[in-house]
């Protein structure tokens, strides 16, 4: 399932462009470490009545290793990234109600003190969904994987969110 998600157009587009669509062995070595918990990135399956719509992960961002994150000091801070599997279901809102459930899921832990997020410049449309989600734009950065807007959103009552 998560290797033909992973190899739709419309996810293509964000996580990879279009020479990276995964093998399935690549999917297996990727993701199987982290269902298995032998990883710093938690995945999550999104469902809506009962079927998988979209995948979901966040991950410790201090030591993430291969140039992501280096400059982060804070052993809280959380980052996210997600998709919804069925281009027919996008626009909806769907992807809004995913993150603001991850968003809650994350800081019912209470070590977690900011979650993070790094959206293409041009896709417009994540951006929109961090931001009804309760994210705010901090500053374009360069990732390993190119240019990015860097979003977060800080712990609610820690005096640092805004909304």
């Amino acid at each position: 399932m998560l290797h033909d998600w992973l190899n739709r157009p419309h996810i293509v587009e964000w996580w990879g462009g279009g020479s990276a669509r995964p093998t399935l062995e690549e999917v297996y070595a990727k993701y199987l470490p982290r269902i298995l918990a032998q990883d710093r990135v938690t995945p999550y399956i999104a469902m809506l009545e009962q079927a998988p719509i979209g995948y979901a992960q966040s991950y410790v961002a201090l030591g993430s290793g291969d140039g992501w994150w280096e400059e982060e000091t804070d052993a809280g801070v959380r980052g996210i990234d997600q998709s919804i599997a069925d281009p027919q279901l996008l626009g909806k809102g769907l992807g809004t109600l995913l993150v603001r459930a991850l968003v809650e899921k994350l800081f019912s832990d209470p070590q977690v003190t900011k979650i993070q997020t790094d959206p293409a410049p041009t896709n417009l449309r994540a951006i929109r969904c961090y931001q009804k989600a309760g994210f705010r734009i901090v500053r374009e950065i360069v990732t390993p994987d190119g240019p990015a807007i860097y979003m977060l959103q800080d712990r609610p009552g820690s005096g640092h969110d805004r909304r």
